[in-house]
């Protein structure tokens, strides 16, 4: 599912699109494990280390959307504090109330929190990469002769 395409035609599908991103994260934290036949995790690394990078790209390029929004909302505020105002404001005072508008306000909870989404996705993609190498000690652990590690 392209949640890129479908955030940019309409914003209101952001709150499915971060509800289909936790749901990946949970599914992907049984990904992180490293339980049973090493071979068949060595095997679907590269298959996992994809789909998940590809849909870390994804929310980047969301978040990169959403604040393009905000920086857009935020110059048509700074635009009517600096032409419409009762009276002059420097640049610097237009940009403080700019700040306090409740529509940048809100924009930027948005921002927010699809960037709670995106860093929680940045720590499996570390997580699978650990198990990437963990992988890598073992099967030279099993290559020294130690059969009998564990997992």
């Amino acid at each position: 599912m392209n949640w890129f395409k479908q955030v940019r035609a309409d914003i209101s599908q952001l709150v499915p699109a971060i509800d289909y991103y936790e749901q990946q994260l949970a599914e992907a934290r049984l990904e992180c494990g490293l339980r049973g036949n090493v071979e068949k995790h060595s095997r679907d690394m590269p298959g996992v280390v994809e789909h998940r990078f590809n849909q870390l790209q994804e929310i980047e390029g969301i978040l990169e959307y959403l604040n393009i929004e905000l920086r857009k909302k935020r110059t048509e505020h700074y635009e009517k504090f600096l032409e419409h105002y009762n009276r002059a404001l420097s640049s610097r005072d237009a940009e403080k109330y700019v700040d306090g508008v409740d529509e940048v306000v809100d924009l930027q909870h948005i921002v927010n929190e699809f960037a709670l989404v995106r860093n929680k996705f940045m720590g499996l993609i570390k997580a699978i990469d650990t198990k990437g190498y963990q992988i890598n000690n073992i099967v030279k652990l099993r290559a020294a002769g130690l059969e009998d590690v564990s997992l």
